[in-house]
């Protein structure tokens, strides 16, 4: 499997800090992978296999280990000398109130921490509160494209384009590339997966009652990625096609989705006034591949797709993102740093005169200095329209 050395260097820096490290993401996006590659690395370091404790919770070795009681009385009776002692829990909120035995665990016992979790209750306020700030987060996401095409080697003819094809429809869960093309094995496993994050990570955690509800809600989703809406106006939507969902419902369910990282929704930000707007909002899927099983394969070539994946790469890379407005002009993401702004529009081509102008007239209608950029599937190099750079989704992917 391949080394995430953005993600493991990343818990190397963290190591023996007074931090809890906690490693989060979607299901099956390799946070087990990475608890077993750092592993890995502490026993390379010289650091010896009895001051390792691993503990897996959704192995049937530890169904005994109910809660936190048993959670704590379990890693203390593994203390057999002086030596620290690093703690790798694996999904570990299948532990009934574990955070308790976590804090315990630190007060008490000279060990680094880590945990992951599928689920964004590990951030919650009353986990960092109860851990007094004392928590490291690694956010993971499904590969990168750059990622997949080193998994996934090129075959026979295949191009670049080709590779990203793949990628677009598929997406970047780690165990496609072990599926060697077969389109009937990939679209098993998405819906699969797909349906043991809603089952274990939004229905069971959440006790939902009205599945049905939730299914139509996840493929009215995927269906308007990239558009501009509500919690409200999702709940009028659904109303006028027979639902008698609340509005308070429909956000709700939302933010469950939101929890189990399968969704994320995008603010926007009002350039002219400096500030967030509290009203409408976009909404993108973790993975492409999730988002096209729900919405269809048939429709994987599309904007909205596009939008989709260049959105989770800003995330991966680090940014804030936001949705741009100003005045009656929309700008599809403002990625920022601590030091750094950039503008995006995003576009299948601008090869028609009239698309450049409207993706053209978005960005220069920002006056400031910060970098401006049109991502196209166009064949362009070291293009510039009136400052703003022209790339090539696939080149800044591969950057």
């Amino acid at each position: 499997m391949l080394i995430r050395e953005k993600y493991l260097n990343q818990l190397i820096d963290g190591k023996d800090l007074n931090l809890i490290k906690v490693i989060t993401g979607v299901r099956r996006s390799g946070k087990s992978t990475l608890l077993l590659q750092y592993k890995d690395y502490l026993i390379s370091q010289n650091i010896l296999e009895d001051d390792i404790i691993y503990m897996n919770f959704e192995s049937a070795k530890w169904y005994d280990i109910k809660d936190y009681r048993d959670l704590y009385s379990y890693i203390k009776g593994k203390i057999k000398n002086n030596n620290k002692k690093y703690i790798l829990l694996d999904e570990v909120q299948n532990v009934s109130k574990w955070e308790k035995a976590v804090n315990s665990i630190l007060v008490d016992i000279n060990s680094d921490i880590y945990i992951t979790g599928s689920n964004a209750y590990l951030l919650s306020s009353e986990l960092t509160t109860l851990l007094a700030g004392r928590v490291l987060t690694v956010k993971i996401y499904p590969f990168s494209f750059r990622e997949f095409i080193s998994e996934y080697p090129f075959k026979n003819n295949e191009d670049k384009y080709e590779k990203f094809d793949k990628y677009l429809k598929y997406g970047g869960m780690p165990m496609l590339v072990n599926m060697n093309d077969n389109e009937s094995l990939i679209i098993n496993y998405l819906n699969d997966l797909k349906e043991v994050v809603l089952k274990k990570d939004v229905i069971n955690r959440n006790r939902i009652k009205d599945v049905v509800f939730l299914d139509n809600l996840i493929k009215y989703m995927a269906s308007v990625i990239g558009n501009l809406t509500t919690p409200n106006a999702i709940a009028e939507f659904m109303r006028k096609n027979g639902s008698t969902i609340t509005n308070e419902t429909v956000d709700s369910y939302l933010k469950m989705l939101e929890n189990a990282y399968l969704i994320y929704r995008v603010p926007r930000y009002e350039l002219k006034g400096k500030q967030l707007l509290k009203t409408q909002g976009k909404y993108y899927f973790v993975d492409n591949g999730l988002k096209n099983i729900i919405d269809g394969m048939s429709s994987y070539d599309s904007g909205s797709s596009y939008e989709n994946l260049i959105y989770i790469e800003l995330l991966r890379r680090g940014y804030e993102v936001y949705i741009g407005k100003y005045n009656d002009i929309e700008i599809d993401f403002i990625a920022i740093k601590p030091n750094e702004r950039v503008y995006y529009q995003v576009s299948r081509s601008i090869m028609d005169e009239k698309v450049e102008e409207r993706e053209k007239k978005s960005l220069l209608a920002i006056h400031d200095n910060y970098k401006k950029v049109i991502l196209t599937m166009d064949n362009v190099k070291n293009k510039q329209i009136d400052g703003i750079e022209v790339i090539n989704i696939i080149d800044f992917l591969t950057f």
